[in-house]
């Protein structure tokens, strides 16, 4: 693994190099998980929920996805 130094700015931001960016597929305005680990600090993406779209990808929107979802939890229908 290739090592770089980053910066930190005054609002404790840092830029992710534009390679590790292309080997995770992290793009502006995605999510990152933060952990404490014994190494240091571990950044892990987290996968849109449009990402994991499988054979039914167009058929329902997201919004109607998190309904479903929302009722089938409050019926405890899983």
């Amino acid at each position: 693994m290739a090592k770089q130094i980053v910066k930190v700015t005054r609002k404790g931001q840092v830029t992710i190099p534009i390679e590790q960016r292309r080997k995770y597929r992290i793009r502006q305005g995605m999510r990152l998980l933060l952990q404490d680990s014994p190494h240091g600090i571990l950044l892990t993406p987290v996968i849109p929920l449009e990402d994991l779209a499988g054979i039914d990808a167009g058929r329902v929107t997201v919004d109607e996805m998190k309904r479903k979802l929302d009722r089938m939890l409050s019926e405890k229908f899983y």
